[in-house]
C-alpha cells in the first residue's frame, strides 16, 4: 500500500452539526485532507470542530447574502454550484453526499469516491411523502416542486457516472443505491462516539428513546404502547408533532423535551431499555444506548435492523404497530441481556474502527486506480476487501 494521496473532501452544506457533519469530522480526523469544498458555511456551529481549522473553500451561495440565508430553498441551482468547484489539486476526491455532493467534477486522474448518507431522499425514497408533507402536492407552487425534481432526479442519475467508487453507511442505503443508481457500495458504518458512555450503572424502571418529534419516527406509536402497557417512558426531544402525542398518552409518559448531551448521556446508562420505532437510513443514537449498555427494542427495518442483534442486544419487531411493540417490550421484559454484550457490540461501531477502516481504504484504492482505472460503472473493485475489519 502506498502513502496518502492528496485528499479533498466535499460536503452538502456546513450549516449545522447534524449526522452527515459528525461525519465529515471524523473524515477530518482519520485522513491528512488539503480542503473541504461546501455549499455555505456557518462558523458559529463549528467553533469546536476539526470543521473550523481546514481551508474552506466556499461555493457562490456562501458569498450572496441572499442565497447564503435561503440556501434550502435553491435546491435546483445546486447542482450547478457544485459543478464550479475547482478540484484540479485533489488526487482523491472524497464527497459526502445526501443532495449534490457526488456531482462534482474531477478528471480521468482523479479518483473519486463517494460516500453516501442516502440519495437524494425527497427526489426518491420519500418523494411522494415530501410532497404531501410539505404541502406541494397540488397548485401552482406543487407544480413547479414536482418539475424541479425531476429535473433533479434525471441530473443525479448522470451525475452517478462520475463516481468511481460508492461506500453506503449502512447496507439500506447500499440497496438504494443500487435501486436509484445501478452501482454497488461497500458498506462503511458511520462513526459513532461511545467514548462518552459507561455501561456498568445500575439500571432503572423506565424505558427511553430520544427523537425528533415528526410523524414518521413514530413516537406516538412508543408512547402508546407504554401509556397502555403502564410502563414508564422517557421522551427526549421536541418537535412539531409534540402536542398531538402529548394529548394521547398517559400519566407513565414524561417529556423532557430538549435537553444537553449529559441529560441524554444520563438517561441512556440508566434506562431499562431504549425504544426505537422510526426507519433511518442508520440510526446513531440506538447504538449510543448500546455503548450505554441498554437493551435496545426497535423497529427491523433500515439501520437499527443492522446495529441491533436479536435476542442478544435487544429485541427487532416486524411492524410499526402497537401490537408488534408490545409483544417485543413483553419478549424483552422475559429475557435477559447483558451490559457488556451491548457495549462490546457498540464498539464495532465507534470512531477508531471507522478510522482504521478509513485509513485503509484509501490508499488502497488509490494504488489500484492508479493501476487500472478509470473504472467503469458497476465494473469497479469490490471496496468492502480494501476496509480492514
Amino acid at each position: 500500500m502506498g502513502d496518502m494521496p492528496t485528499i479533498h473532501l466535499v460536503h452538502e452544506w456546513l450549516a449545522e452539526r447534524a449526522g452527515s457533519e459528525q461525519v465529515v469530522e471524523a473524515m477530518l480526523r482519520a485522513l491528512p485532507v488539503e480542503a473541504l469544498h461546501a455549499l455555505v458555511y456557518f462558523p458559529d456551529e463549528y467553533r469546536d470542530s476539526p470543521i473550523a481549522g481546514v481551508d474552506k473553500r466556499l461555493s457562490f451561495f456562501d458569498r450572496s447574502r441572499f442565497l447564503r440565508k435561503r440556501f434550502r430553498t435553491f435546491l435546483g441551482l445546486m447542482p450547478f454550484a457544485v459543478e464550479q468547484y475547482d478540484l484540479r489539486a485533489a488526487e482523491v476526491v472524497i464527497s459526502s453526499h445526501h443532495a449534490c455532493a457526488k456531482g462534482v467534477l474531477t478528471s480521468s486522474r482523479q479518483l473519486h469516491i463517494s460516500y453516501v448518507h442516502s440519495p437524494m431522499r425527497y427526489a426518491w425514497e420519500l418523494y411522494h411523502d415530501y410532497l404531501e408533507g410539505s404541502g406541494l402536492n397540488r397548485g401552482i407552487r406543487g407544480l413547479l416542486a414536482k418539475w424541479t425534481l425531476s429535473r433533479l432526479r434525471q441530473w443525479d442519475r448522470l451525475a452517478a457516472d462520475r463516481v468511481d467508487l460508492f461506500l453506503a453507511n449502512s447496507e439500506t442505503v447500499a440497496r438504494r443505491i443500487r435501486k436509484v443508481y445501478r452501482r454497488p457500495a461497500a458498506v462503511l458504518h458511520p462513526p459513532v462516539q461511545v467514548d462518552r458512555f459507561r455501561a456498568d450503572r445500575p439500571r432503572e424502571d423506565f424505558y427511553c428513546t430520544v427523537s425528533r418529534l415528526v410523524p414518521y419516527k413514530r413516537v406516538d406509536l412508543l408512547a402508546r404502547v407504554c401509556s397502555e402497557m403502564g410502563r414508564k417512558l422517557v421522551i427526549i426531544g421536541n418537535g412539531p408533532d409534540r402536542a398531538r402525542v402529548e394529548a394521547a398518552v398517559g400519566p407513565t409518559v414524561t417529556f423532557l423535551g430538549n435537553v444537553d448531551d449529559a441529560t441524554v448521556q444520563d438517561h441512556l446508562e440508566r434506562c431499562r431499555a431504549f425504544l426505537f420505532a422510526s426507519e433511518e437510513d442508520f440510526g446513531i443514537v440506538p447504538v449510543e444506548a448500546m455503548a450505554a449498555g441498554a437493551p435496545v427494542v426497535a423497529y427491523a427495518r433500515g439501520g437499527a435492523g443492522e446495529t441491533v442483534v436479536d435476542g442478544e442486544t435487544g429485541v427487532l419487531v416486524e411492524s410499526q404497530s402497537v401490537d408488534s411493540f408490545r409483544s417485543g417490550i413483553e419478549r424483552f421484559e422475559s429475557s435477559e441481556f447483558s451490559a457488556e454484550v451491548c457495549r462490546n457490540r457498540a464498539e464495532t461501531f465507534s470512531e477508531a474502527c471507522f478510522r482504521q477502516r478509513l485509513e485503509h481504504l484509501v490508499p488502497s484504492a488509490w494504488d489500484a486506480f492508479q493501476q487500472t482505472g478509470p473504472w467503469l460503472p458497476g465494473r469497479e473493485p469490490d471496496a468492502a476487501a480494501w476496509i480492514a475489519p
